[in-house]
Formats: C-alpha cells, structure tokens, sequence
C-alpha cells in the first residue's frame, strides 16, 4: 500500500501556520483542529514543521516564554518528506528511525499533504486484516 491510498481516504489539505506565528497562537490552531503537529509554509513553501512535542520541549527550557515565540524559532527545519509513492512500510521505517511522528508527502516539489503515524499504522492494520482474509477464504475453498 502507499501512502497515495491513506492520502486519498483522508480530508484534502493539511493545516499550516506561517513561521511568525506565535507559539500560543500555534497552540491554539492545534488545540482547535485537535491534532499534534501543523506544517510551517512561508509563500507556498514548506519551511517546517512544528509538533506538541517541540512545544513542550521548549516550555521547559523556557517556561511562559516560549508562548511568545515564533513558530519558525522551534520549528524542525527541512523536515523529511515523502512522496505519494513512498509505500507505508518505506513511511514506517523512515518515522521510527528518525524519531518522529507526522510526514509531509511532497508531490513535484508541491506540499499536497501530512500523514501521522496513526495513519501508516492503521493502514498497516487494514493491510494486514485484508491479507488474512484472503488467505481464510483461499483455505477456506480449497478444503
């Protein structure tokens, strides 16, 4: 499966903030939309990427300080991306090994989407119960 089909399944667009967004106005687009890391795109570019984790992070350097910083101040810069081909296996790998938890999919150097590691695995998952199933009835008309 690749990431092409997760992408297809889910609403179109992501949600972005520009880098001199405030931390605390950051905060609230997260809290609002109820998800754990917006894209940081400046002139239809993407920047960035911001998560909870970074936020927390840098409110315990920083404590209420950090509320007043700007989105491109915390922000992973060059963050790696994927491509609707990139196969949900490929997604996994490259998530667990670089420690993070959202993909930007990059298409022709156009940013058309973020897929969650709750997306790979839940794909991963249907993937996997789709194959059984097939298998069972396989078994199932050969006895």
């Amino acid at each position: 499966m690749l990431l092409n089909n997760i992408l297809r399944q889910k609403p179109p667009g992501f949600v972005s903030v520009p880098p001199d967004m405030r931390i605390s106005g950051v905060v609230a687009v997260l809290a609002e939309k109820s998800i754990g890391a917006v894209l940081v795109v400046e002139g239809g570019r993407l920047t960035g990427i911001l998560s909870e984790r970074d936020i927390v992070r840098a409110l315990a350097r920083a404590a209420g300080r950090a509320l007043d910083m700007s989105a491109a101040d915390l922000m992973t810069r060059n963050p790696t991306t994927a491509t609707p081909g990139t196969s949900v296996e490929e997604a996994m790998e490259m998530m667990t090994d670089g420690h993070f938890r959202h993909l930007p999919i990059m298409e022709n150097g156009i940013l058309t989407g973020l897929v969650s590691i709750g997306d790979v695995v839940k794909a991963r998952i249907d993937q996997s119960e789709h194959e059984v199933e097939t298998l069972r009835t396989y078994v199932a008309g050969s006895v």
